[in-house]
């Protein structure tokens, strides 16, 4: 398997400009997902994972607004950039405010567009290097480091890289496949049932403290953490 693309979700109900943002942003090597109203896209999301998504606020039914304000009510942390003909300040005091990250207004050069999608995931991926803290579980990615209340959880490489998937990405479903590319960087796994067992793995070390009922199974697609 060769590097795994940046995932884009578009969210745009024009046919005509949502298809020339997918295809441009195609030719630059991203892998392209799209929707044309909120009730789509959210379920896109839920099911996958993207590294960043562009939204328009004049959808159908459920406005851009609405939408991001519900996915980080929902916990969904992705990078969001505010794609829209509304120019006014109010507009985007709004959008910045509703939990966007950035905005960018119509007309706009595709230039623009990939440097603020790249600038995004860029800040994002920084991000990873800090210290997530989960209810009193803390995880450390600098100093590889897990602790309950300052006690320390001696975890396995892989168990580490897969609690912090999951702590990073609360509320989202991954597939065993994409759990395999993103904690096993893509490496052969022999065995079909090795994410499982390492589920298994990982929940019995949390589980003296309770934390292992956070990590639940998907029936028929794989699993997700979820914050109560």
């Amino acid at each position: 398997m060769g590097l795994k693309k940046e995932k884009v979700l578009i969210v745009e109900d024009n046919e005509d400009l949502l298809n020339s943002i997918k295809e441009f942003l195609l030719k630059e090597g991203y892998d392209v997902s799209c929707a044309v109203d909120a009730e789509q896209a959210f379920d896109l999301v839920i099911e996958d994972h993207y590294d960043c998504l562009v939204v328009d606020v004049l959808l159908p039914r459920i406005n851009g607004f609405e939408f991001v304000e519900h996915l980080r009510e929902s916990l969904i942390n992705v990078p969001i950039l505010i794609l829209t003909a509304l120019d006014a300040i109010n507009d985007k005091v709004r959008g910045l405010s509703c939990g966007a990250d950035d905005y960018l207004t119509k007309p706009f050069d595709f230039r623009e567009l990939l440097a603020r999608i790249k600038s995004l995931i860029r800040r994002s991926n920084i991000t990873k290097g800090e210290e997530i803290n989960f209810k009193g579980l803390k995880l450390n990615s600098r100093s590889r480091q897990v602790t309950v209340e300052g006690t320390a959880l001696k975890m396995s490489k892989r168990e580490f890289a897969l609690l912090e998937l999951f702590l990073r990405n609360p509320g989202i479903v991954f597939s065993r496949e994409e759990i395999m590319e993103k904690v096993w960087e893509n490496e052969k796994i022999i065995k079909s049932n090795v994410i499982d067992v390492y589920i298994l793995y990982l929940r019995n070390k949390l589980k003296p403290y309770g934390y292992d009922r956070y990590i639940q199974t998907v029936p028929g697609y794989g699993y997700r953490f979820c914050e109560e």
